[in-house]
């Protein structure tokens, strides 16, 4: 009996104990930074610290508290979204056993080098602290080439889960694990069930959404676990994932239409298991791209992914003899097994052979993986010897490549299951059933709506216009995003600059015939946020100032922030000679088009260029345009160039620029004495080169000079009179240094 009382009284006094702690647990409503300061000083394990839901503008928060395992302290919205931090805010968070939750920042930029950071100096950092349920949206430093972490992971033992993270346009990592101290290596972090979503090609290096370590400290350790993410349109650049460290594990996670790869770049030892690329036959969708020792990758799904070269579905890369620690080191040891390829345009092995990366893979296994090419056939590619890589027990419905078809078997009667999942003669190839792509309403904040970024052309609502002057200043003033403006018949005078800010539409109504006469510098001034379709009209610059250097479409003339669209079908352009160097459309620096498009058009009667896409003269690998398609247009009395493209410096880790110029006419173009290239044609550094079915009538050669990577360029069924064939100077081969930009 004694016993049993003893035991009854311990038990009251634990449950007396626990029903003390749970009734001294605070709540700290605040509403101000004063008041934010004032609770921070009185918090203890168990206590939260409520911010007030509202809209704080330029509240730099700095969380440092010492909670526990059983009694973490905690930093919330009051309700879930509710808390807006705008204008210059940020968070920065020191101690351990924290959480903070349901915040969101937009409508503005951080005025540090991240919006969330894992410390809050070298030697405050954050361990066992988890970050949960957070929204960054659109929260980019207005400088495009300004660079800034969004998350920044210092410490130990530190989580991000269920946020969402979309908008990235500034240069700088969307998150990155930090190891530059020995309190942040072998860190064992976990980063889980986000959403990543739409970061838009940057047009340089700089525009990873993740990346874990440094090459500077890619020889440590990090430990961290990538899992259950959503990757959605992460375009930035071409590593999507810059693994710069060893002994991470990225498993599970879904890759949606994302134009780069999971780069291994740095570190050794890592694991890719169980993930899911789905390209969508989307351009420059990739998978994954191994480098260095130990690596592992096993039972994915690739599908539908078109990339090539160092973003292609899959990639093996040849490496540096003895390299220093910044550069490629050898692949030895990968292990690459039972994963699934359905449709994957492109597999490169040995992929960057060059005379610096001239040591292939070594002591490498490429076993039990399926092939699947169903309506896109798969290419192996080799650039180097491959016999380091051991060709065992796969599976293709298709006659592979003679080097490697020892390692293949070919069945043409698979059947895949909806897991894109296949056994053979009790032969487990390819990635088993429990691989599935995540939806994106499963990761992220459940109560944030994720945001469609780019608004189609058309997708609003159409509007008359009547001819007149400054009408479509106005009409264009008055219109919302997506809106169609269609315009009657008669002549447009614009006495102003008409500034495009939103994605609009300017087409003739059927069988008008409408003429546009802007009276200043430029008709058209695309700035962030805009787009612009123009259709079925005539531009006229007869009435333009008398003045040197007109434009009659530009962009904002330095430093934009958004990509931008330009399209334009059935329009003639012409009189652009009131003066000198008068351009049809000009770029300005720090200005990128993700796709320019001119069709079915006539141009002539020009004292300038027709495209100026040549701005970044910095030779940084920053270049003005993605894609360029020019097709089935004439162009005639053009003194300067029909497109002048630069892409400087020797960068590799973006895609473009990519041109295609197809059944144009061109006569007496590029001959003025102001073109300073001397050229119809001048492209440098361009990646992709299609030149086909066109006609050159008396006009200046197209010169192309191949600068970086391993650039295309193709040129076919083309006809010159009186014009000099296409003069292409590789520099890469000839070892020459590149000419600066004129």
């Amino acid at each position: 009996m004694k016993v049993a009382n003893v035991c009854k009284s311990a038990i009251g006094i634990i449950t007396l104990l626990a029903f003390n702690t749970a009734a001294y647990a605070e709540d700290y409503l605040v509403d101000s930074k004063k008041s934010y300061l004032n609770a921070l000083k009185k918090v203890a394990p168990g206590d939260d610290i409520v911010l007030k839901n509202g809209t704080y503008h330029d509240f730099e928060i700095k969380f440092k508290a010492q909670g526990s395992e059983q009694e973490p302290i905690t930093l919330r919205a009051q309700s879930k979204g509710g808390v807006i931090l705008s204008g210059q805010s940020n968070l920065s968070i020191a101690g351990s056993h924290l959480i903070v939750s349901g915040l969101v920042f937009k409508d503005g930029y951080s005025p540090s080098g991240s919006v969330i950071s894992y410390r809050i100096s070298k030697n405050e950092l954050a361990n066992y602290t988890r970050v949960t349920e957070v929204v960054i949206e659109d929260y980019s430093k207005p400088d495009k080439f300004e660079s800034d972490y969004w998350i920044a992971l210092y410490g130990k033992h530190n989580r991000l889960d269920s946020s969402y993270l979309a908008g990235k346009r500034n240069r700088g990592v969307t998150v990155a694990v930090r190891l530059d101290s020995k309190d942040s290596v072998e860190n064992y972090h976990k980063i889980d069930n986000n959403y990543f979503g739409y970061r838009p090609e940057l047009g340089s290096n700089g525009g990873e959404t993740l990346r874990i370590g440094t090459s500077h400290y890619s020889l440590e350790n990090s430990f961290t676990r990538v899992e259950n993410n959503v990757f959605d349109r992460c375009n930035g650049e071409v590593e999507i994932i810059s693994v710069k460290s060893g002994g991470n594990v990225l498993h599970g996670n879904t890759f949606i239409e994302s134009r780069g790869t999971l780069t291994l770049r740095h570190g050794n030892g890592n694991t890719i298991t169980n993930n899911v690329f789905l390209g969508n036959g989307v351009p420059n969708t990739g998978g994954v791209r191994v480098i260095n020792a130990d690596q592992e990758v096993a039972n994915n799904v690739f599908k539908g992914l078109t990339g090539y070269r160092f973003g292609s579905g899959f990639t093996v890369m040849n490496g540096v003899p003895n390299s220093p620690q910044n550069r490629y080191h050898q692949v030895k040891n990968a292990n690459i097994h039972h994963n699934t390829f359905i449709d994957v345009s492109h597999i490169q092995l040995a992929a960057g052979a060059d005379e610096e990366r001239s040591a292939p893979p070594v002591d490498s296994a490429f076993a039990n993986n399926l092939v699947i090419a169903k309506t896109v056939p798969t290419t192996f590619s080799f650039f180097d010897d491959i016999s380091g890589i051991a060709f065992t027990n796969n599976v293709a419905n298709y006659s592979v490549e003679s080097q490697i078809e020892q390692g293949f078997t070919k069945r043409s009667d698979i059947q895949l299951s909806s897991s894109n999942s296949v056994s053979l003669e009790k032969m487990k190839v390819g990635a088993d059933d429990s691989v599935k792509p995540l939806n994106k309403a499963e990761v992220g904040p459940s109560w944030y709506q994720k945001k469609e970024y780019e608004t189609p052309f058309g997708s609003g609502d159409e509007i008359t216009v009547e001819p007149g002057v400054n009408s479509l200043f106005e009409a264009v003033a008055k219109a919302k995003d997506g809106d169609v403006l269609i315009l009657n018949d008669g002549v447009y005078s614009e006495q102003k600059i008409v500034k495009i800010t939103k994605t609009l539409s300017v087409k003739a109504s059927k069988n008008a015939k409408v003429i546009i006469r802007p009276q200043r510098s430029a008709l058209f001034e695309i700035s962030d946020n805009g787009s612009l379709e123009v259709e079925d009209v005539t531009l006229s610059g007869s009435d333009a100032p008398d003045a040197a250097g007109n434009t009659f479409i530009r962009t904002k003339k330095w430093g934009m922030l958004t990509n931008y669209r330009f399209t334009m079908d059935k329009v003639t352009v012409t009189d652009l000679d009131i003066n000198h160097s008068y351009h049809f459309f000009s770029a300005g620096a720090r200005s990128f088009a993700t796709l320019l498009s001119i069709t079915n058009s006539q141009f002539d009667t020009i004292s300038g260029h027709v495209l100026a896409l040549n701005k970044e003269k910095d030779d940084l690998g920053i270049y003005n345009v993605e894609v360029l398609n020019l097709e089935n247009n004439t162009f005639s009395d053009v003194k300067g160039a029909l497109a002048l493209i630069y892409r400087g410096g020797t960068d590799e880790s973006t895609f473009g620029p990519k041109v295609t110029i197809a059944k144009n006419v061109l006569t007496n173009v590029g001959l003025g004495k102001r073109n300073k290239r001397k050229a119809s044609i001048f492209l440098h550094g361009v990646q992709k080169t299609q030149i086909k079915n066109n006609e050159f009538n008396a006009s200046a050669p197209v010169k192309i000079e191949h600068t970086v990577g391993e650039p295309q360029t193709s040129h076919s069924g083309n006809t010159f009179k009186n014009t000099k064939e296409i003069d292409i100077v590789d520099f890469l081969k000839a070892k020459d240094e590149c000419r600066c930009p004129g």
